[in-house]
Parts: C-alpha cells; sequence; structure tokens
C-alpha cells in the first residue's frame, strides 16, 4: 500500500510540474483517504472520478459526483488540472483544453483501476448473480422479440456472411474439419497431453463428427473406441462456471468448455478463419487479431466526429443462442455443427446447474467470433433502419471506414448510433454508456484512448509491487510498468521506481525493449557489460523469464495423434491462408483469440499445458 501510495505521489507532482500547477492538496488529500478507506479509494473511488471525468471530456460539461468536494463547479481534489480543462465557474470544456492535464487527470485518477486483485466474497456472489441474471434477461428479451425482428435479423445477417457460410456449410458436408486442443482448462478436468486420450463424446457430435474421425489417428486403432464413452444429451457434462482475479471492484466469469466440445469448437474455428480471411469486405468490418484498425479509427473520430465509440457489458453473456440459430439456419450442416460443439448446461458455483439461453460464456472457443457476428449484424441493421432502406452488399462496403467490430469496442457512424444502440438494446445486448462516446472530442477503442486526435491513453499498474525475488510475476509487472512510464515520459517517476526495483532486483541493465532480459528501457541505447566469448556480441547480466509447461508424458495413439495435428495445423497456416497476419501466429498468449500453437518443440511429448510457475533466473543475455 505504501509503495503504491508514493507511486501516485510521485506521478502527481511529475504532472504536476508538466502542468505549471501544483499537487500538493492532491497527494494530502490522497493519503488522508487512503488511511480511512484502504486500498478500495486507489482501485474503486479514483476510477469512478476517472469514468466520470471521461463522460465530461465527451459532453462538454462537469456533471455530478458526489465523491469529492467542489469548489465551483469543478472538485476541489486535482483542481489545479481540471482549471486547465474545464471553466470553474460554469463547468463547460474549455475551447482549448490543456492535453497534458487531460492526460494528467486520467493517469492519477484511472491508474489502478484494473489491478488483478482478488474480490471480497460478497463481490464474487455478486458477480455469479449478475451471471445468472444476464441468463433470465437472455430469456426475456428472447421471448419479446417479434418474428419480423428475426427475419430482418437473418437477411442482414445473410447479406453479411452468406458467402463465409456457404464456404463453411461446405466444409462440414465434406469432413473438411481438423479439430485441435487449446492449452487451457476444461470442465472434466483433462490438461496437457491428457487431452489427446480422451475418452467421452457425446451423441449430438456424433451425429456430426464421427468420433473415429477425431479422437484416434486412424482405423488402425479403432479397438481404442470400445473405452470411448457416448454421453447422451442429459448426461453432458456442463461448462464449469469460474471466476478469475480482474479488478477489486468485480472478478471476471468465465465458462470452462468440456474437452470434447472445446476440441471441436476449434475445428469449426479454423474453417471460419481460414474462409473469413479470404473475404475482402468482412475482415475491414471485423478484427480478430489487430486493434489497431479500432484504435486509428477511435482517433479519427475523435478528430472529425465522425464515429462513435461503443462498448458492451458482459457482452458473451448476453448474445442470444435464438440469434446465432437464426444466423446459421439456411446452412443445415453448418448450423448443426454450430449447435453440436455448443454446451447446453452451466455448472454455477455454489449453486445448481442451469439450462443456457445465451450462446456461450467466454472460454468457448467460437464464443469471439460468434459474437462478433451477432454484433455486426446488429449494427447494420440499426443503420437500415436508420436509412429507411434495406441494404445491400454494395451499401454496405461504403461503411468501411466507419463500422468496426473488435469483440465488444464497436465503432459505428454517428449518424446512426442511436438508432444502432436501440437496435442493439432491443436484441437484449447491453450498451455500456459510462464507456461509449459521441458527443464530443473522445473516444476509447481496444485500449487506447484519444481526445481531439491527440493520444491521452495512460499507463495501468496491473500488480502489487513485489517485496521479494521470489514474486517473479509481480517483478516482471514493475518492470515493464516502469518502461511504459519512461516510453510516456515520466523520467523523475522512473528514477523512482528504478531504485525501488533494485532493492528487489540487484541486477537491473538499459536494454532495448525486444531484450530478453529483464531491464530498463532507454532513448540512449543499451549498455555492453561484456562480450559473447565465440560471437563477440554484447552481454548483460541481467534476470530472464522462465517458466517451464508442466511434466506430461504422452504415449501411443494419443502421441500419433498429437503429432499429426501439429503438422497439419502447421501445413494448413503456411499453404492456406498465407495472408494471416503474423500476429495471429506468433502472438500465442491466453489473450489470444484464435489461440495459435507455438512451434513444436523436442518436448512437446513430455511436457505439455501452461506453466503452473513462472520465475525469473539470472545469467548473462543479449540486450537488444
Amino acid at each position: 500500500m505504501k509503495s503504491l501510495m508514493s507511486l501516485w505521489s510521485m506521478l502527481a507532482e511529475e504532472s504536476a510540474s508538466i502542468c505549471c500547477t501544483s499537487a500538493t492538496f492532491d497527494i494530502n488529500t490522497v493519503e488522508r483517504r487512503i488511511k480511512h478507506e484502504g486500498l478500495s479509494f486507489l482501485t474503486i473511488t479514483l476510477p469512478d472520478l476517472g469514468k466520470a471525468t471521461q463522460k465530461w471530456l465527451d459532453q462538454g460539461e462537469v456533471g455530478v459526483h458526489a465523491a469529492f468536494q467542489r469548489s465551483g463547479r469543478l472538485p476541489r481534489f486535482l483542481g489545479g488540472f481540471y482549471d486547465r480543462v474545464f471553466d470553474r465557474s460554469s463547468g463547460l470544456l474549455l475551447d482549448k483544453p490543456c492535453i497534458d492535464s487531460i492526460i494528467a487527470l486520467r493517469q492519477l485518477t484511472l491508474m489502478f483501476g484494473k489491478m488483478q486483485l482478488p474480490c471480497s466474497k460478497e463481490r464474487e456472489a455478486a458477480a455469479i448473480r449478475n451471471y445468472v441474471e444476464c441468463e433470465q434477461d437472455v430469456r426475456q428479451f428472447d421471448s419479446e422479440l417479434t418474428e419480423r425482428d428475426l427475419n430482418e435479423f437473418t437477411s442482414v445477417s445473410n447479406l453479411l456472411f452468406g458467402e463465409l457460410f456457404t464456404q463453411m456449410d461446405r466444409d462440414v458436408y465434406y469432413g473438411r474439419l481438423v479439430p485441435k486442443h487449446g492449452p487451457g482448462s476444461t470442465a472434466d478436468g483433462l490438461t496437457g497431453n491428457g487431452k489427446y486420450r480422451q475418452a467421452v463424446w457425446t451423441r449430438r457430435l456424433s451425429e456430426v463428427f464421427n468420433p473415429g474421425e477425431h479422437i484416434i489417428p486412424n482405423w488402425r486403432f479403432n479397438r481404442e473406441l470400445d473405452d470411448v464413452t457416448i454421453l447422451e444429451p442429459d448426461s453432458e457434462v456442463p461448462v464449469k462456471v469460474t471466476l478469475v482475479p480482474k479488478t477489486l471492484r468485480t472478478p471476471r466469469v468465465i465458462a470452462m468448455e468440456p474437452t470434447c466440445m472445446q476440441y471441436m469448437q476449434q475445428a469449426v474455428l479454423r474453417s471460419f478463419l481460414e474462409h473469413f480471411y479470404r473475404d475482402k469486405l468482412l475482415s475491414k468490418l471485423i478484427g480478430f487479431d489487430d486493434q489497431a484498425p479500432n484504435q486509428e479509427l477511435a482517433r479519427q473520430g475523435s478528430l472529425d466526429s465522425r464515429t462513435a465509440t461503443l462498448d458492451m457489458s458482459d457482452a458473451s453473456d448476453r448474445v442470444s443462442n435464438q440469434l446465432v440459430r437464426a444466423m446459421f439456419r439456411r446452412w443445415p450442416h453448418l448450423s448443426k455443427a454450430v449447435d453440436s460443439t455448443r454446451s447446453r448446461r452451466a455448472r454455477v458455483p455454489g449453486g445448481p446447474v442451469i439450462r443456457l439461453s445465451k450462446y456461450a460464456s467466454m472460454g468457448s472457443a467460437l464464443c469471439f467470433p460468434v459474437e462478433a457476428m451477432v454484433f455486426t449484424t446488429l449494427i447494420f441493421m440499426g443503420i437500415q433502419r436508420s436509412l429507411n432502406t434495406s441494404l445491400s452488399r454494395r451499401n454496405v462496403k461504403r461503411f468501411c471506414g466507419s463500422v468496426r467490430v473488435y469483440g465488444d469496442d464497436l465503432i459505428v457512424p454517428v449518424d446512426h448510433v442511436h438508432s444502432v444502440v436501440q437496435t442493439l438494446q432491443l436484441f437484449g445486448a447491453k450498451v455500456g454508456l459510462d464507456k461509449s462516446f459521441w458527443t464530443g472530442k473522445f473516444r476509447e477503442s481496444c485500449g487506447r484512448e484519444y481526445f481531439s486526435g491527440h493520444d491521452v491513453s495512460l499507463t495501468r499498474v496491473r500488480q502489487a509491487f513485489p517485496t521479494q525475488r521470489q514474486h517473479a510475476t509481480e517483478v516482471i509487472s514493475v518492470v515493464s510498468l516502469r518502461n511504459q512510464l519512461y516510453l510516456s515520459g515520466y523520467w523523475k517517476t522512473c528514477q523512482w521506481l528504478d531504485q525501488e526495483i533494485r532493492k528487489v532486483i540487484h541486477y537491473f541493465p538499459v536494454v532495448l525493449p525486444t531484450s530478453p532480459v529483464l531491464g530498463r528501457v532507454s532513448f540512449l541505447g543499451y549498455e555492453t557489460q561484456r562480450e559473447h566469448p565465440g560471437l563477440r556480441s554484447p552481454l548483460v547480466k541481467g534476470y530472464v523469464v522462465e517458466a517451464e509447461a508442466p511434466s506430461d508424458p504422452l504415449e501411443g495413439y494419443g502421441a500419433l495423434l498429437k503429432c499429426l495435428l501439429k503438422l497439419d495445423t502447421a501445413a494448413w497456416l503456411r499453404d492456406s491462408i498465407p495472408w494471416l497476419p503474423s500476429s495471429a501466429v506468433s502472438n500465442v498468449t491466453e489473450t489470444n483469440p484464435w489461440d495459435m500453437p507455438p512451434m513444436v518443440n523436442e518436448k512437446h511429448l513430455e511436457r505439455s499445458g501452461r506453466p503452473k510457475h513462472v520465475r525469473i533466473k539470472l545469467g548473462w543475455r543479449s540486450p537488444f
């Protein structure tokens, strides 16, 4: 707590120096309120003020916020910065607000808002209740939709995705779908290499995907099918709803899929990905692996006010399966494949097994692309209703550059934003109005924020500060924080952070951002401490991140199946879709929607799965 308070004070003083004001009163206020309110002041109260400030920038006028005293129309807290952005007597946005002050306000209020901290039991229970309530909302909206609404939805969806679905339907019909296992946990407890010895299938999957063609390498191993259990619909393993840390305010709710479901979801996803990138129109409207187009449209919208940025709340949990079935119903083979790979029930922590009306929660391999297609369809329905005319494919092309969907971040034309919002809400989606912007010059999308064309994005604190070197995750996080602040121009704060980091790791050299060493990024280049004896290249002494997959030996038919699937995937990536952005292949992270496999390592049959522990090890490595 003390280190976080010190960080805030250093940033406040440096920001005040940049903006030619004083932060003494603000620092005293924060110290006093942390003493009485604890960490929640930094992680909840301040972010609430930051979100309100964003809305004031969008609306051009300061509104009501009860958590801080006022002087005139503005809060006294951070008043020196607010005075350079808003008029104190009227509360109106200045004609030429100080951009540095806007950045300071956002940095000082929002920087702790997304720390990954465990929530209280009460907040966890509230998150589960919200999950169940979302399910009830989906059922209610399903009952209220008219046949006319569903027909219009289907018509617009067919217009956008008809060619894509036709190709995917053909893949299903001719048995061209190739599955794969992901690295994550599953509802039935199989992890890593154990997934290649799965002995459970479902009756619904069997009607589309013959188990003999997917869970054994070839029919020479058909005896292994004798041990496979085929589950009837009422006996299927439900998804396992679980909570993972997100913020101190609320955890993230995800649902772990059964192994066989996740396995075949990846097969449908692969077909979708292949044909999606062949469609030049769709790849301009929807993004899955590159956030830059959304960010650029947000920047442009902050300049010309032609586009709005919308943020969806509980996005995946509010996508109705009724809409998804309407979307695919013209393609019988694809429709059956999508439906058979969807889990119908969920086991809620501390509660009963419930039947799902939503299509899928986060955890399904098809959740991300399906929700993107549903939102894109609803956006163009809203535009169509605003124009009061039916759209054609040629009409849709005119909106490239003003419509863009990346998950739950939507870009839409300002001229049609009210109709789009109404349409989204009519079909059960929930627009987060506090994080949606279209009135003024503020825009936000995919982690970047802009005001009047200026990048006013902030650097966030993700983890608590480490107290010893063994806290590897926290060490990695604070080094990343230091380097982001350096690149953002907070050099005095970085000098203080360097001293704090050296208390934990004594070797902290100057390196380039691409170096494997945990070090300091500098505009002055990198340091050299000695040369490699053979290569004569520079070396520095520092800590390197090590993460080893857990031991999980695999033999027999499962080992052969894994090797064949990996070879097939590698060949597909190379030959079938050479235009696939490199980020979708190389950036193998937990947030990668495609969950692309890394290069096969020589120990993949001995070790598999996500590392359970991360550590840092001292050694000599390249500074670049």
